[in-house]
């Protein structure tokens, strides 16, 4: 069976009211993992930068914005108690060594290497010393990129390589699928993934069918809520049927051996010659 992480990434709009809803949707969905995202704020962003003017439901610059979407320690508490009493694993993507050390206090099963830092190799290394195993995103790259990074972390400790297209929501023609078994022929010694940033489920109901083992998709309560992801999501309808069909797809692979059914046969006694 594919694994399947629901991102919430940014989309609970700094509601913890948010997160439990789509705790409990991916959860009831039978989803395996929801996914947030962690930033220390002033790290990555320069103040002029945090000083610009942005119109955001909490204020009029950038760092009101930013502040508004990131959750600090007690709510990443609650976070993690939700989920375990809703019986489903959380994890989430560092931004930056502050947050890799803050994440790496939770016993959560991996961290995502988002694309954007996949050729930050100081951060990599930060990533792989705290133990926990990593998913290596590869928006943005080439193969050569990716094999980079795969030296710094090293292939012990990678549990899944994800192909994905960093663009939000991404263009059928820019989705190339056929990286997929690419990555299964390179890297046949750990799982390959696909994250999801097409608005639908047609790329994931693909990537499925091409055989990946993980994927993600960012989700969503409302599609035309605040929020520069949201385009990208499914919202619970969608999150439904997405795990319907991979059920589906995977029932429908079998196993590859050609036989002959048993309901074939009163159709071999009635049409065959």
């Amino acid at each position: 069976m594919v694994e399947v992480i629901a991102e919430i990434g940014i989309n609970h709009n700094g509601s913890l009211e948010i997160v439990k809803k789509l705790i409990d949707i991916a959860s009831s969905a039978g989803i395996q993992y929801v996914k947030f995202q962690k930033r220390t704020i002033e790290v990555i962003y320069t103040k002029e930068e945090l000083d610009k003017p942005r119109e955001s439901p909490w204020g009029t610059t950038t760092w009101e914005q930013k502040q508004g979407l990131e959750f600090s320690m007690p709510e990443y508490i609650l976070i993690d108690s939700y989920c375990t009493q809703k019986g489903i694993a959380w994890l989430a993507s560092p931004w930056d060594k502050e947050s890799a050390f803050f994440l790496s206090q939770f016993k959560i099963p991996f961290l995502k290497i988002p694309s954007a830092l996949i050729t930050d190799f100081d951060f990599l290394e930060i990533c792989r010393d705290t133990s926990i195993p990593l998913i290596l995103s590869t928006g943005m790259s080439t193969l050569e990129m990716v094999d980079k990074a795969i030296d710094v972390i090293g292939k012990k400790n990678i549990y899944c390589i994800m192909h994905c297209t960093s663009t939000y929501p991404t263009k059928p023609e820019e989705s190339n699928m056929m990286c997929i078994p690419i990555f299964r022929e390179k890297y046949p010694w750990t799982k390959i993934g696909f994250s999801n940033h097409y608005p639908g489920l047609m790329s994931m109901v693909m990537a499925a069918t091409l055989g990946v083992d993980m994927i993600e998709c960012h989700v969503t309560v409302d599609r035309s809520m605040y929020g520069s992801d949201q385009a990208a999501s499914i919202e619970p309808q969608g999150i439904f049927s997405l795990m319907e069909r991979i059920k589906l797809i995977d029932k429908m692979k079998g196993d590859g051996i050609k036989r002959i059914y048993d309901s074939e046969l009163p159709i071999i006694g009635k049409l065959r010659k």
